[in-house]
């Protein structure tokens, strides 16, 4: 399947200038007009403050957008062969599969365009697929041949030894020369989401500026004259990333400086806020925490309980040093057209305030709105990822999707999971798991994979399964337990799993350490636990006993009982490895 169309042919992309929030964080300097849509990109007056942006439409490069126009430069649009070559500087932040792309490049004869402009050694800027492209060729549903700009291929991380992918997280960079656009990078953790990567070879060893270390050392950018490009997100690295962006956009200045840090020095472990927006009694979208799912205050008001504003919290988490802001939209936005649902608005407003990934949740599957316009989950997906979000993440959707598929053995390429993975990488889209414990007193008992549990049932029972759940006008059981439904929607096309303990949400507890260990030595993609962090220990014990990447709390940070710093500071002394700002 080819990838969704850009924003300026998409039919729904215009529900932001119909509901617009009061964003202003990231407009180039000097204006107070609401931002107009990526579809309609400011032509800046000066070529030395206009950036060109190749976007073929096939993911988040609002993030991309967002980051330049906050750094005070204006953005002109790729629209042929011919804007590429008449560009003074150039980025290309390369989304989606490597197939999909050279096939949109070459049908458009952009392809031809990118290697002239490099040939003339003209500014250029690739970003993740932007830089693989660049090579030979991929093994990516391939082989798949490249722009042919750098000798090398492009192949999948191995994942048969047990490694977890995609490589998803910050890690450290290996600096191997000395280029202005790093300068300052050395020691700092980036961030990466990839399945796969370009080996060094003393082929292309001339154009390597860094590596980086996942099971083996791969090319993490490249610098040969004015051509750069970089695996990494710099959009999505935080105040790093913008100094790399702005040593790019504004090749005499020195950059921002890079803040005081720890030395990174390998893949580190993720902290991230999770904030479950929904609208109050009051129709206003807040910020909400359940207590065992239940968001309701237990006063006589019975009132939904209201946190804070989704977008001033987000900002608030990025500033803390959150690795990652989730979203999770509980209310169903059902009457609105797709363009105007308001999690929309709360995206884009949050994207240009926050420099690392997003991802939401919620919502994400077929639909049909108040006025009987019919929605696929793709154009769902689409439309959320057009707004500014990283990853999408999907719930009940998957459990039917995964019980079909054991029931049958066969993939059937329909279902939101698949769709969704295929167009836009199996690293943009997340699987919620939400089970409950279930004891047992003996293993034999049921069908699904049990655990023996860290402290015993009510009855003295020694053995639980987790029964995953889904939503259905209330919380319905299903008959598929949470180690099936992992192994299943990996299969499936998951690139990640939010791992989820109904039994936990709100306790403050800490993690269901048994679950998680459960799957996250089930499965060979990266596992985020979630439900029950009530202190800073519990982050370190679930990341000390299980295979977990990243470790996602909500209440105790919309609370302020727990600061995201103090639980970095608790980790670093606990010897984990951890971003620092």
């Amino acid at each position: 399947m080819p990838p969704p169309p850009p924003p300026s042919q998409g039919a729904m992309a215009t529900g932001a200038a119909n509901h617009p929030l009061p964003c202003s964080v990231g407009r180039p300097k000097g204006t107070n007009q609401r931002r107009r849509p990526a579809s309609l990109s400011v032509r800046a007056s000066s070529d030395a403050n206009t950036v060109t942006l190749l976007d073929y439409g096939a993911g988040n490069v609002r993030s991309v957008r967002n980051a330049i126009r906050h750094l005070g430069f204006n953005i002109r649009d790729v629209r042929s062969p011919e804007d590429i070559l008449a560009a003074d500087r150039l980025v290309f932040p390369g989304v989606g599969a490597f197939g999909s792309a050279m096939d949109v490049l070459n049908r458009t004869g952009m392809a031809d365009a990118l290697r002239e402009y490099i040939r003339r050694d003209r500014p250029f800027l690739g970003i993740c697929l932007g830089l693989q492209l660049l090579f030979d060729s991929s093994e990516e549903n391939g082989p798949v041949s490249g722009l042919g700009v750098i000798p090398g291929v492009v192949r999948r991380f191995d994942s048969s030894e047990g490694l977890i992918v995609p490589h998803i997280g910050w890690n450290a960079l290996q600096i191997t020369k000395d280029t202005q656009l790093l300068q300052g990078a050395d020691g700092h953790h980036v961030y990466f989401v990839h399945s796969y990567h370009a080996l060094p070879s003393d082929a292309n060893r001339d154009w390597i500026s860094s590596t980086c270390n996942y099971g083996e050392s791969f090319i993490s950018s490249i610098s040969m004259g004015n051509i750069e490009a970089v695996q990494f997100h710099p959009e999505k690295s935080g105040a790093t990333g913008l100094s790399i962006f702005e040593k790019f956009l504004s090749p005499n200045s020195s950059g921002a400086k890079a803040p005081a840090h720890r030395k990174a020095s390998k893949l580190a472990k993720r902290v991230i806020a999770c904030l479950d927006v929904r609208s109050n009694d009051n129709g206003d979208l807040v910020v909400t925490k359940g207590d065992q799912y239940d968001v309701r205050d237990h006063s006589s008001s019975k009132e939904v309980r209201n946190l804070g504003k989704p977008v001033e919290l987000a900002s608030q988490y990025y500033i803390d040093g959150a690795d990652e802001v989730s979203f999770l939209n509980i209310t169903g936005f059902r009457a609105f057209p797709l363009g105007d649902l308001p999690m929309l608005e709360v995206l884009r407003c949050a994207s240009e305030k926050v420099f690392v990934p997003l991802t939401v949740g919620g919502g994400i599957r077929d639909f049909t709105d108040g006025s009987g316009r019919y929605y696929s989950s793709l154009e769902v997906a689409s439309e959320y990822f057009r707004s500014g979000a990283d990853k999408i993440s999907i719930g009940s959707d998957a459990v039917f999707a995964a019980e079909a598929y054991l029931q049958t053995g066969v993939k059937t390429g329909k279902s939101s999971l698949e769709q969704i993975s295929r167009v836009y990488g199996n690293q943009a889209v997340v699987v919620s798991i939400d089970p409950r414990r279930v004891y047992v007193k003996s293993p034999d008992e049921v069908q699904f994979r049990t655990v023996k549990v860290s402290s015993k049932g009510p009855l003295g029972e020694e053995y639980a399964w987790y029964q995953c759940t889904v939503v259905s006008g209330g919380r319905d059981s299903r008959p598929i337990g949470a180690y099936e439904l992992a192994k299943a929607v990996e299969e499936l096309g998951a690139g990640e799993i939010l791992l989820n303990c109904i039994d936990c949400d709100g306790q403050g507890g800490g993690f269901d350490i048994d679950l998680i260990k459960m799957v996250s030595d089930a499965v060979t993609i990266p596992v985020i636990a979630s439900s029950g962090a009530g202190s800073v220990e519990h982050f370190s014990e679930v990341f000390e006993k299980t295979n977990a990447s990243a470790a996602l709390a909500a209440g105790i940070f919309h609370r302020k009982e727990v600061p995201i710093l103090a639980v970095k500071e608790h980790l670093v002394d606990s010897g984990v490895e951890v971003r620092m700002q």
